[in-house]
């Protein structure tokens, strides 16, 4: 829905910016020239007589006051910021379903919003970062993950531990993968299945966030087709492209499943929840379950 709206969105700004540049210069002109002729042979023209031959059509009206708007809000939502809506569970507990967040669309270039042909280069996408793309597998979706895999890195997932070894040149003397270390901060703040859910604190890069584990379900195994020469698990990151992980981690299908995020699927940044609407509406209950019931105010501001 989103690929529609900004190709929607840019023919609406085409085509009413050409409706006004083609009065400006055509028509504009025509109607000042027949109110100086009026106003040589009529000696005594009201100012309504006037206003009348000087007048834009209803449609040239319409594009006159629709254009700069319509022209802003695509300037800043292709090139600057763009809002989003969690769907899912598969980023708690750092994003909850309901927040409504705001994606930093030049942090990593900026595309134009029909092709998505960089124009600019701005940024690659650091360890720890929280990343909209188009889905690999269907890209008029977006996802939203945390990038655990630069290109070149050995990623392993095993007994739900993450290890990571960051990329190194071919003859160089490469380290041993680093245990991602974590510290438990609670049990039980959530459930799934009414099973308790583990929250750690976890640092990957320079960014500490927070994970979920469910310490009943085995670990997630990977069908994606990748290297063969690897055990089940690991993952060597390509060139240009990044492995993404869910912070809730048993709940998530990501880069395990479907495979690596090519740059070129990349959207942008997530850096801020600008709203969260709690939905605990019941069917039973007189209003729709779609209205919110409740605002998380609490849940306001920059993300980790």
């Amino acid at each position: 829905m989103a690929a529609y709206f900004s190709i929607i969105l840019v023919l609406v700004t085409l085509i009413t910016g050409l409706i006004w540049l083609v009065d400006v210069l055509v028509f504009a002109p025509k109607r000042m020239a027949n109110l100086a002729l009026a106003k040589a042979t009529q000696a005594n023209l009201t100012e309504e007589a006037q206003y009348n031959i000087i007048r834009e059509s209803t449609v040239v009206e319409t594009a006159h006051s629709i254009f700069p708007v319509i022209a802003f809000v695509l300037i800043l939502r292709s090139f600057i910021y763009e809002p989003f809506q969690i769907p899912s569970g598969s980023m708690m507990p750092t994003l909850l379903v309901g927040d409504f967040i705001l994606v930093e669309k030049f942090s990593y270039g900026l595309k134009d919003p029909v092709w998505r042909t960089q124009l600019v280069e701005t940024g690659k996408p650091k360890r720890g970062d929280v990343i909209v793309f188009k889905y690999p597998e269907n890209p008029q979706i977006d996802y939203i993950k945390r990038v655990v895999g630069l290109p070149g890195d050995r990623v392993i997932y095993r007994n739900k531990e993450l290890l990571i070894q960051p990329a190194c040149a071919e003859q160089a003397t490469c380290p041993e993968p680093q245990l991602i270390a974590r510290t438990e901060v609670n049990r039980g703040e959530f459930n799934q299945d009414g099973v308790p859910l583990l929250r750690y604190s976890e640092q990957l890069g320079e960014v500490a966030h927070d994970i979920l584990i469910n310490p009943s379900r085995p670990d997630m195994v990977s069908y994606f087709k990748r290297d063969a020469n690897l055990p089940a698990g690991e993952f060597l990151v390509p060139e240009g492209q990044y492995f993404t992980m869910g912070d809730n981690r048993d709940n998530s299908t990501d880069s395990r499943f479907w495979g690596f995020v090519p740059e070129a699927n990349l959207v942008g940044k997530a850096v801020a929840i600008w709203i969260s609407f709690e939905f605990e509406r019941q069917k039973t209950d007189f209003l729709p379950t779609w209205l919110p019931s409740g605002v998380r105010f609490e849940r306001v501001g920059g993300i980790k």
